[in-house]
């Protein structure tokens, strides 16, 4: 036992090591999340369920063979052999093998399985769909990851100057050249910052956990990511994404599948108008006895009662209060109901890519100003700070010019992630790719 359960424990470290000591790449996430993910496999489950009723849909065309036996018993008054009643105690044998072959069934069964391939393709396509929409939720857990890491980074040069600063305070006050109160001043700086990165270096763990929770990862222990490449990418026009999206869009395609299994039930309702034929047949024998009197025997019982049954049967629809009337009916307002669901996702993907397409221009903006003002920033941050170390400058004229770097910084990282982010939508939206 002790044995068994080392083996599992190591089982379980070389598992976790091998999530600690791997960097995923966002391609790799979202192959993990489309394997792994409960939304995903839920649906993927709707897909072989209908896969199923097209199975059931074909097995309809077969015919139905069932057999029958029953023994009963009857004491006192009852119906002799004679056709005549009596009081005599009768038992009655009988068995039976029945055969039902549908030969014409108003096109119902040709139309279901037509429903059921219909709503197969629909189910297939909203599989798709239901991968895309991960597929974005991960990209924007990713980069939100990413944000958080520049803006941990750059809580870290900001903690970098207020500890250069709080050094720079000890040796003024050991020299005697300041007051120790400028020294407090740095050390409650110092401190500030340093709880600034402590929260960012929790929002990228937080982070992290959100995006190990899409993955489906057994612990965000040792999670890490790899950063993009990507840096100043052109926007795709919003016209030409939309109308390359409605070509593939799984969302859309869905929608517009929507609309002809609805037609197809359409069909399957109206089959309920025209006759159905089919084709009987059966074979059986029975055994009877009667108390107190000579009965024959079982064989020849068996073999004079034996009989077979051979027939056709037409069934004509002529009054069957309204329900396949009402049927159609139902069918139809579904059919209208999908095209209402088509133009609701038509217009939410338009207003989706145009608000994204806004987004993105607006992001690219700002971040190339900011790049341009933080260079500035910067640049007046230095001449501050040699200013201050040559003493021509303030505590609090340093703190401030130091504060407005790390704002130009955080707005410049801001701004350049919501560019990624809704550039990159623009793009999965136009090409369907990451």
């Amino acid at each position: 036992m002790r044995k068994t359960a080392l083996s599992a424990f190591i089982l379980i470290a070389v598992c976790g090591k091998t999530y600690a000591d791997e960097i995923w790449s966002l391609q790799r996430c979202v192959d993990y999340a489309i394997e792994n993910n409960l939304t995903i496999k839920n649906s993927r489950l709707q897909v072989e369920q209908a896969d199923l009723e097209i199975t059931s849909a074909k097995d309809a065309f077969l015919p139905t063979l069932s057999a029958t036996a029953s023994e009963g018993f009857n004491f006192g008054r009852g119906l002799t052999s004679d056709n005549t009643y009596a009081d005599r105690n009768t038992s009655n044998f009988q068995w039976g093998i029945s055969m039902s072959l549908p030969l014409f069934q108003g096109l119902s069964d040709v139309r279901q399985l037509q429903v059921a391939k219909s709503s197969l393709r629909q189910y297939l396509m909203e599989f798709e769909a239901a991968k895309d929409d991960l597929t974005l939720n991960i990209m924007a857990q990713y980069l939100q990851v990413l944000y958080n890491k520049e803006v941990t980074e750059s809580a870290k040069s900001q903690l970098a100057y207020s500890s250069y600063e709080v050094e720079r305070q000890q040796a003024l006050v050991e020299a005697g050249k300041v007051a120790e109160a400028y020294l407090y001043d740095a050390e409650a700086q110092q401190a500030q910052d340093r709880l600034q990165v402590i929260t960012s270096e929790n929002d990228v763990r937080v982070a992290l956990v959100n995006l190990a929770n899409l993955l489906q990862l057994p612990t965000a222990d040792g999670f890490d990511i790899e950063p993009l490449d990507e840096d100043s990418p052109e926007i795709p026009g919003p016209d030409i994404v939309y109308s390359r999206a409605l070509e593939h869009n799984n969302s859309i395609l869905s929608a517009r599948q929507g609309i002809v299994t609805a037609q197809d039930r359409i069909s399957y309702a109206r089959s309920g108008y025209m006759p159905r034929l089919s084709f009987d047949a059966s074979i059986g024998s029975s055994y009877y006895t009667v108390a107190g009197y000579d009965n024959a025997s079982f064989g020849n019982q068996m073999r004079n009662n034996f009989s077979t049954y051979l027939g056709f049967r037409l069934s004509l629809p002529i009054f069957d209060a309204f329900s396949t009337r009402n049927n159609v009916r139902r069918a139809k307002l579904q059919e209208t109901t999908a095209r209402l669901e088509l133009d609701r996702r038509e217009s939410d993907l338009y207003k989706t890519i145009q608000l994204a397409y806004t987004q993105a221009t607006g992001a690219r903006d700002k971040y190339l100003t900011a790049g341009h003002t933080l260079e500035k920033t910067r640049l007046s941050f230095e001449a501050t700070r040699e200013k201050y170390d040559l003493g021509r400058a303030t505590p609090t004229e340093f703190e401030q010019a130091k504060n407005n770097l790390f704002r130009v910084e955080i707005s410049r990282i801001s701004s350049r992630f919501e560019y990624l982010l809704r550039y990159r939508i623009l793009r999965f939206y136009e090409t369907n790719r990451l």
